[in-house]
């Protein structure tokens, strides 16, 4: 009887995280829809809207997956979901990418993003050797992203001073009922989503006796990771896969800035060892491996480096199992 009562409780925590997740990227979608027609009605360009819109879009169920991690007192399925979800936007994400259209990584094109992204993680880094993640170091990180996006609104605003994108022209005619509608239910969806979704993961962590950073680094990243496929999918359809490197790559910056910074404001947390010796090491990692591909004379990720960026995300995911 006991046995019959666990597995309903499994069952129930199952369907709660599956169901949450569901719902957050439902919500997910509609607040990107919203965003993109509040920026096509400003007339912005589409390379724009991918670089902030659609980068900061698609984070979002990380910020909010985060934040209802942390305020329910399970900081470690927030630091996994965060890390994690940075690991499998390049071994998962950017790898099926590679697998089904090859890549183009023009150095000069990536380097700003590069850089940064590779301080950050060393800051990170940093911090996770003294085991503590302190708010003004969550208010630096938020700094450090208002002046990035402003930068690169200036870049690419100069860059694509008289385009505007098609979407933008087809769009800019959306209403102000159909935007609110979007970014409201978007945000709604996204808040109960992430709510059943961390219940659901905590109950299964319990359940199974798995650490909670392990759901983290694996349910929580893979599911919340699932917008940026989506995205990226849609690009490689449209032949437009010499975007998705700066996709992924703002797509990380924007994890580690805006969620894991916004996260430290509201309330600090403690960093696991494990996050120093095992998982913030590879995701800086994963960052490096892009590096020989963008100097390369071919400049392209084709289907061989994908293959080889899935196999060591395999890896990695057996192992921490």
């Amino acid at each position: 009887m006991q046995h019959v009562v666990n597995f309903s409780s499994s069952a129930l925590a199952g369907a709660a995280l599956l169901g949450g997740l569901a719902v957050l990227i439902l919500g997910g979608e509609m607040l990107i829809s919203g965003a993109i027609k509040i920026a096509a009605r400003l007339r912005m360009s589409s390379f724009l809207i991918g670089l902030t819109v659609v980068a900061f879009g698609t984070s979002l169920p990380e910020l909010f997956v985060s934040l209802r991690a942390a305020l329910r007192g399970h900081p470690d399925i927030m630091l996994g979901n965060i890390v994690g979800s940075n690991i499998a936007n390049i071994g998962l994400v950017l790898a099926i990418a590679a697998l089904l259209y090859p890549l183009t990584v023009r150095f000069k094109d990536l380097a700003r993003e590069l850089y940064l992204l590779l301080t950050v993680s060393l800051i990170l880094l940093i911090a996770a050797w003294y085991g503590y993640f302190p708010r003004p170091l969550g208010i630096l990180f938020v700094v450090i992203l208002i002046a990035y996006t402003i930068r690169a609104c200036r870049v690419e605003q100069a860059k694509h001073k008289n385009q505007t994108s098609e979407a933008g022209n087809q769009a800019a005619a959306a209403g102000f009922t159909q935007i609110t509608l979007l970014c409201g239910g978007g945000l709604l969806c996204m808040w109960f989503g992430s709510d059943y979704f961390i219940k659901g993961a905590v109950d299964l962590a319990r359940f199974f006796g798995l650490p909670e950073m392990v759901i983290g680094l694996t349910m929580a990243a893979i599911g919340t990771s699932l917008p940026e496929l989506a995205s990226s999918i849609s690009a490689i359809r449209r032949r437009e896969g010499d975007i998705v490197v700066g996709n992924i790559l703002g797509s990380n910056l924007f994890n580690l800035l805006m969620v894991m910074g916004c996260t430290g404001v509201i309330i600090p947390f403690k960093l696991p060892a494990t996050a120093l010796q095992r998982d913030i090491p590879v995701m800086t990692a994963f960052v490096l491996l892009i590096l020989p591909a963008s100097l390369w004379r071919q400049q392209k990720l084709g289907r061989l480096y994908g293959a080889l960026l899935l196999i060591l995300y395999i890896g990695y995911m057996l192992f921490i199992a």
